[in-house]
């Protein structure tokens, strides 16, 4: 059975920085990322990264702010979160998927995490 586990929210100030894992039990995808949402917000692309290239896709809100990468021996993605903003506050979610795109929608996605709250504080 796959599983997403995602780790490493909490409570930041403005600027601070915060790292979430997503860690994948089990097997490999073609794609991982992260998707957030905010209360009362639908659920919106963050960052995506095709497994075997490397190859990004950043939404432009986080673009030179945060930074995914990957753990081929862990079989685990991270997202390092710098320069974080009040409306970075949400429920951050580790997607993934068997075919190799960049997709910035969550219906290109088929395996999800359970989400992980990131709170930043003004």
């Amino acid at each position: 059975q796959v599983q997403l586990v995602e780790s490493g929210g909490g409570l930041v100030q403005a600027g601070g920085s915060l790292r979430l894992s997503c860690t994948a039990s089990g097997r490999t995808f073609g794609t991982m990322g992260w998707f957030r949402q905010a209360p009362g917000k639908e659920r919106e692309f963050v960052v995506v990264i095709i497994w075997s290239s490397g190859i990004t896709s950043y939404a432009d809100s986080v673009r030179g702010r945060f930074t995914i990468s990957r753990d081929n021996a862990k079989n685990a993605m991270y997202l390092q979160m710098n320069s974080l903003k009040p409306e970075d506050t949400a429920v951050y979610y580790c997607a993934a998927d068997d075919r190799l795109w960049t997709l910035p929608v969550e219906q290109g996605y088929k395996y999800w995490g359970q989400g992980t709250q990131v709170t930043v504080s003004s």
